[in-house]
Order: C-alpha cells, then sequence, then structure tokens
C-alpha cells in the first residue's frame, strides 16, 4: 500500500522546523540553501569533490547509534531530507542565531562551537570559502571521536594550507564533548518515515516516493516502470546537481529496512544494496583486504557516508570502483522482481556499457560474498589498486581486485582477476585466470602471462589516460601484486 501524496516536505535545519511547498524534490538540498537565503554554506564544484558545501545529518551509525554524518548537500535531492535534521556551518554555534543573514549581536569567542574556536586560535581560514566544509566535516567527527586528517580528507584548501587545519583538528581531539549538539544526538530518532511527496515544476509532475519496505517499492515500479531508484544519490546527485534531466518520479531506497542490513555466517557475507559504504567500511573491516582498500581509496568520508554498494554496481559504469573487486571476490547478487527473487553472479550481471541483466520492476536486495577459499588452499592473497590522477575521491584510470588461492606446494589452486576501466563493462581476465590454475606462483609464471593479460582487453583512449597506458597497467598492476604478496 503506498502512502497518499502530500504537498510538502518537512525537515529541521539548525533546530528550526521548515516545510517547503512547490519545490522540485530533485533539487539539491544546497542549491535550497543558497536561494534561500543560508549562504553560508558554499557551491564549489558543485560534484561532491571539494567539500565547500559539507553539512551534517543526523543519522544512524554503523550499530544503528544517531551520529553526526558529513555530507557533501550538492549531491543530496531535497526529498532525501525529509524528516532529517541538518546542520550549518551558520548553525553551529553555542547561542540561537536568528533566521536572517544580519546578526546585531556579533558572536563571542565563548560562544564559538569548540572547532569553530579551533580554527580561529590556529589561524585556520584566510579567503574563509572553504572554511565551512571543514568546520562541518570536524563537527561531525568531533562527536565521533575522530577528529584527524582522515575526517577532512574530502575537503580541499587553495590558500590556507593545511597546516592550521590540521593543528585545529588536533586542539579538538581530546576535548570533552558536552554541549547541546550532543544532547541533541542523544536524543535523535535516526527511522526515516515513509514518504510521498508530489509538485508541479514548470507545469509538470514531479514525484518523490520514500517507502519502507521492499514490497511497496515493487509496487511502485509496476505502477511506475519508468521511475528512477536512487539511493546515497552520489552518482544521480550530479545530475541533479547540474540539472542535465528531469526525474518525473523518484523512489527512495534508503528507508527500506531489507536493503540495509548485513548478514553474517561461516560461508558468507551478504551486504544489503542500500549500506552505506562507511558501514561496511566499520562493520566488515579486516574480513576482505581487497574491499578494505578498495573501499579506502573509493572516495572522501562525504560520499562513503551516502554511496552505497547496490548504487555502485547498478549504475554498471566500467570505472565502478567496488565491481573489481567483488569480482575477484565472486560475488552473487540476490534480487527481486514482480516474480519473486532470484539469484545471480555478478559476472553474468553486466551485458553492455551502463547495460544490466536487471528486468523491469527488478531491483537488487543484497550482494553476497563467499568467506571460504578453494578446498586445499593454504594461503590466499587478495589485494586491490586504483590509479588515478588523485589519490581518494578520484574517478580512476584503471581499478584492479586480485584474488589467488595457493596450497602448501605454493601451487594455485583458484585466481580471479577483476578490472575497471578497460572495457565497456567491469570485467575478469578469464583466459588469465585459467592459465593461472595448476601453476607455481612464481615470478616465472607471472612472467610467461604477461603476454596473455597484455591481450586481454581493448581500452579506450580519453582525457585520464591511453588505451597503451591502461593495457600496461593492466599487466603492471598484477606483477606489483605479486611482488607484495610472493
Amino acid at each position: 500500500m503506498t502512502q497518499p501524496l502530500d504537498s510538502q516536505l518537512s525537515f529541521t535545519l539548525n533546530g528550526e522546523s521548515v516545510s517547503v511547498k512547490d519545490v522540485s524534490p530533485a533539487m539539491t538540498l544546497l542549491e535550497y540553501l543558497r536561494l534561500s537565503g543560508r549562504s553560508a554554506t558554499k557551491e564549489g564544484c558543485g560534484d561532491g569533490d571539494c567539500g565547500a558545501c559539507t553539512v551534517a545529518l543526523i543519522g544512524a551509525g554503523a550499530g544503528g547509534q544517531p551520529h553526526y554524518q558529513a555530507v557533501n548537500s550538492c549531491l543530496i535531492p531535497l526529498g532525501a531530507v525529509a524528516g532529517r535534521q541538518v546542520l550549518t556551518a551558520d548553525g553551529i554555534t553555542q547561542c540561537h542565531i536568528p533566521k536572517d543573514a544580519f546578526v546585531k549581536e556579533p558572536v563571542t569567542a565563548d560562544q564559538l562551537h569548540p572547532v569553530q574556536a579551533a580554527m580561529v586560535e590556529t589561524g585556520g581560514s584566510q579567503c574563509g570559502y572553504c572554511t565551512p566544509g571543514f568546520i562541518m566535516s570536524l563537527f561531525a567527527a568531533y562527536y565521533d571521536g575522530t577528529p584527524d586528517d582522515l575526517s577532512v580528507e574530502g575537503n580541499l584548501c587553495r590558500c590556507t594550507g593545511y597546516i592550521p587545519i590540521r593543528r585545529a583538528a588536533q586542539m579538538v581531539a581530546e576535548a570533552t564533548v558536552q554541549d547541546q549538539f550532543s544532547e541533541r544526538l542523544l536524543s535523535a530518532s535516526t527511522q526515516l518515515s515513509p514518504l510521498a511527496y508530489t509538485t508541479q515544476n514548470n507545469g509538470q509532475s514531479e514525484q518523490f516516493h520514500r517507502p519502507t519496505q521492499l514490497s511497496e517499492v515493487l509496487d511502485l515500479l509496476q505502477q511506475h516502470p519508468d521511475a528512477t531508484l536512487v539511493a546515497g544519490a552520489t552518482d544521480l546527485g550530479l545530475e541533479m546537481s547540474w540539472h542535465r534531466q528531469r526525474y518525473p518520479m523518484l523512489i527512495s531506497l534508503e528507508a527500506v529496512g531489507e536493503l540495509r542490513q548485513i548478514h553474517q555466517t561461516d560461508e558468507l557475507v551478504e551486504i544489503g544494496a542500500a549500506v552505506p559504504l562507511s558501514h561496511i567500511e566499520t562493520t566488515l573491516h579486516g574480513l576482505f583486504p581487497s574491499l578494505d582498500e578498495m573501499i579506502h581509496w573509493f572516495a572522501a568520508r562525504q560520499v562513503r557516508n551516502r554511496a552505497t554498494l547496490g548504487g555502485n554496481i547498478g549504475t554498471a559504469s566500467p570505472i565502478g570502483d567496488l565491481p573489481p573487486v567483488l569480482l575477484s571476490l565472486d560475488a552473487v547478487l540476490k534480487l527481486a522482481g514482480p516474480g519473486g527473487d532470484r539469484m545471480l553472479p555478478l559476472a553474468n550481471f553486466f551485458t553492455g556499457y551502463r547495460q544490466t541483466e536487471l528486468q523491469p520492476g527488478e531491483v537488487i536486495v543484497s550482494v553476497q560474498i563467499p568467506k571460504t577459499p578453494a578446498p586445499g588452499t593454504a594461503r590466499r592473497l587478495s589485494q586491490a589498486y586504483k590509479i588515478g590522477k588523485r589519490g581518494t575521491d578520484d574517478i580512476s584510470i584503471v581499478a584492479a581486485a586480485f584474488v589467488v588461492d595457493v596450497d602448501g606446494s605454493n601451487q594455485i589452486l583458484h585466481a580471479r582477476l577483476g578490472y575497471g576501466g578497460v572495457a565497456a563493462t567491469p570485467a575478469r581476465a578469464i583466459a588469465v585466470e585459467e592459465f593461472l590454475v595448476g601453476k607455481p606462483w612464481t615470478m616465472e609464471t607471472i612472467q610467461a602471462v604477461k603476454p596473455i593479460l597484455q591481450e586481454a582487453f581493448t581500452p579506450l583512449t580519453d582525457l585520464r589516460g591511453s588505451a597503451e597506458y591502461r593495457k600496461r597497467l593492466v599487466v603492471n598492476l598484477f606483477e606489483k601484486f605479486f611482488v607484495e604478496f610472493p
């Protein structure tokens, strides 16, 4: 049963209730903040790369407890913040600031939030354009007890230099947290309510649905087969940020309980399609080294707090970071549709550029990853690599992930080589895998397989790299893997 349509979106912004009508649910939170006069949150790149637009949401942590999440407001559709509590840089002082931008009484030093005061004391701001984003990343980390370099990895500064900002993080790292924001956090609810919002935009209808059960998602897809599914919106948000297309019907998956669970058995791990990457990073750390490695380089924390495993697979991008890892781990997808559930190996999921085996009305429910190596395995060797022009928060030129199981005599029992950025889809080097089985795990074997690997893919040349460069990376990364795991 679907929710009755409502004509307004409501959320809490800096402690005040906000209701909006006649606004596109695909408008980004950043655009709303700027248009409504709340200009302390800055727009830099509009792509989620620079962090200037960072705000904090109250959401559920990996253990279900409420916590502040630093997120890029340029990538979040307004519909996704309905029912949430949002904080911006101009709303975290220790006193109430009037809603209008002109404060008659200047805020004094003792009224600043501790992270703001630390930035002032260390001289962490010059032009100030990036400062609100740094403040909000540190703000969220402050209440998690993790204000460090990693907490601001998604924020770029072009003039101040990072040393004063790092000193500010160090200043607040040992501080005792007890203020109105920690009290608000303790009393916050992270339960998202169902939502069905409708509006007219330029004479055309737009709807945003947020069901809470998988059956409701499937019903909505039956009624609206052309609807667009959205979870974290870190990919789709790029289109929304730049207004490149309309979205008459958006169905949000982030409140669907069946899609937000992680289950483990002795044989496998099952990860819900709507589980944020930051939760996977915390909950499954140490279980799959290649997954740990790729999530670290996937993007900055603001993106990992929103991005989901199902979204990264479902977009079917040939340069998606996680599919090569999941291919190397023999992941299997659980799909649900009008005909029921079915299981499909990820290796059979991608059929062409941005094309998949998903049938009309189907959704990705979860990803299952086996935990057990091949029978007779004495050692499992596993690692992932991402080559890009920047470290984190960049599109990969080539991504690769490898799994090799060897027995006590160092003979290869099982091999998986997953790659991204070298074909129209994420792909395995199957001929190479077959060649490796039964061979000794030695440099001689690596040298013998290199000519086969060199011809395994026919990548394209683009602005990020030439086809020849990519071919070299395909070979060199596997050799690097052997050198690191002899």
